[in-house]
């Protein structure tokens, strides 16, 4: 007996795929203008609208009426035309036009690798490089002694080199939403550094012992990993005063936490931590601590009614529904922009909060799950 053939009709399979289509795109349309209709929009606009306002200089007496956002574009012009700011200008730019001889840019998803070119140019004092598809970083970046700046987040980087640990001047390496796995202990060599970002890599893990040896850091961001704890090295700097280890594995801290006696910013948010140490109590100049409220039950009364200034934040996070995906990458890949997305949202939350005096010590209102 034969083979039994089953002979389809094409065009009407066609058909149905096409009326899916048509209706998905549908759905689409109606969540985009819902999204617009929002109150995420509004807020969205409003935070815009202040960084624009904070960008130029103008007083937060000017835009802000009540507490309510003034969202008037008036104000933008008015003060953009004032002669005061007008010379502002002018020097800034001729200072902006000096400083340009010593920076490197690198921008355009074409870039796939470094120009040859570059490595002529020793005398950089700063590499400013962002979405690219550049997976490396090249060792001739030992001969730049004079690099200070090393920004070069949202690229494809997927290791750092050990040439790193040369450059004895470099004060700032950012390498946020790359790829990267793990860090080189060489990069405990580059003394000076004081800030350092490694967030958004979604797959780091631990950090070297030897980052113990960065004793002018201030600013530590690793938020977005896979850190169970906080690394041990982290605890030994010294002069470290920001520590963002949001959107990790941590389940508890340290109880020696309150070694970092420098810390004013600590922000634990979106971990999977149950309880806070009574050490946080002893932080002398720890003035915010940001949680996830969701999975602790204990918290030390003390943090609660602290009476040193400490803003103590507590989120809630809503739930979100998940979209099943066969494609890992894509969901990373929607895993990295929502996280860019909540990053950029906490930075300006953050910088409010600070700007107003009244702010009450402990606050459940602020929903950091957004579905976009």
């Amino acid at each position: 007996m034969g083979h039994q053939v089953i002979i389809f009709d094409f065009s009407l399979i066609r058909g149905l795929w096409e009326t899916r289509v048509k209706k998905n795109k549908e759905r689409q349309r109606k969540e985009k203008e819902r999204l617009e209709k929002s109150s995420l929009e509004k807020i969205k606009q409003e935070w815009n609208y202040i960084l624009e306002c904070r960008k130029k200089g103008i007083p937060q007496s000017k835009y802000l009426k009540n507490g309510f956002v003034d969202t008037d574009e008036k104000v933008l012009d008015t003060y953009g035309k004032t002669p005061q700011l007008q010379k502002k200008r002018a020097l800034s730019d001729e200072a902006n036009k000096e400083r340009s001889k010593f920076i490197f840019q690198l921008s355009g998803q074409q870039w796939t690798e470094f120009p040859e070119s570059l490595k002529d140019q020793t005398f950089l004092k700063e590499w400013h490089v962002s979405n690219t598809l550049i997976q490396t970083i090249p060792d001739y970046i030992a001969l730049f002694q004079e690099l200070r700046v090393l920004e070069l987040s949202k690229n494809q980087i997927n290791h750092l080199p050990v040439e790193i640990g040369c450059l004895k001047n470099l004060k700032v390496l950012n390498v946020s939403f790359n790829n990267l796995k793990s860090v080189p202990p060489e990069l405990g060599d580059c003394e000076n550094l004081e800030k350092l970002d490694l967030s958004g890599n979604m797959e780091i893990r631990e950090l070297p012992f030897e980052l113990s040896n960065l004793k002018q850091v201030t600013v530590v961001d690793v938020s977005a990993n896979k850190f169970p704890s906080i690394p041990i090295c982290v605890l030994r700097m010294s002069n470290l005063q920001w520590l963002d280890i949001s959107s990790n594995n941590l389940r508890d801290l340290p109880e020696d936490i309150d070694r970092l006696d420098q810390l004013q910013t600590l922000l634990l948010q979106k971990n999977k931590l149950t309880y806070l140490p009574r050490a946080l109590v002893n932080m002398p100049k720890l003035s915010l601590l940001v949680v996830s409220g969701d999975d602790l039950v204990e918290i030390p009364t003390a943090i609660c009614e602290s009476t040193t200034g400490l803003k103590f934040i507590s989120l809630k996070d809503s739930p979100v529904e998940t979209i099943v995906c066969e494609d890992t990458e894509e969901i990373i890949e929607s895993e990295r922009e929502r996280e860019q997305f909540e990053k950029e949202f906490m930075k300006a939350y953050i910088e409010d909060l600070r700007e107003r005096d009244s702010a009450p010590s402990y606050t459940t209102k602020v929903l950091l799950s957004l579905q976009l």
